[in-house]
């Protein structure tokens, strides 16, 4: 893993899930009902993030993958204060 930049995010973790349609990024339900994705862009991130995607391929009974990607493309800036997109 990458040292951490304070301003840049350079690689992502995600926890992916194949269900025989596709694959997903797995995510669990917080308490308050809101849907979280297991994506990490740091080691510390990551580490917490490990033992729920293992909890939930016990429940599920599926396998879930480890991905990292390093490829950082902008693909544009929305920046609602100034009302446009660039």
């Amino acid at each position: 893993m990458s040292a951490p930049t304070k301003d840049r995010i350079d690689e992502v973790f995600l926890f992916v899930a194949d269900d025989g349609t596709g694959e997903g990024v797995v995510a669990f339900q917080t308490p308050d009902g809101k849907w979280m994705p297991l994506v990490a862009a740091d080691s510390a991130r990551l580490a917490s993030l490990r033992p729920l995607a293992l909890s939930i391929s016990a429940k599920t009974g599926q396998p879930i993958k480890l991905l990292r990607f390093t490829t950082r493309t902008q693909v544009e800036v929305l920046d609602g204060r100034k009302g446009r997109q660039s």
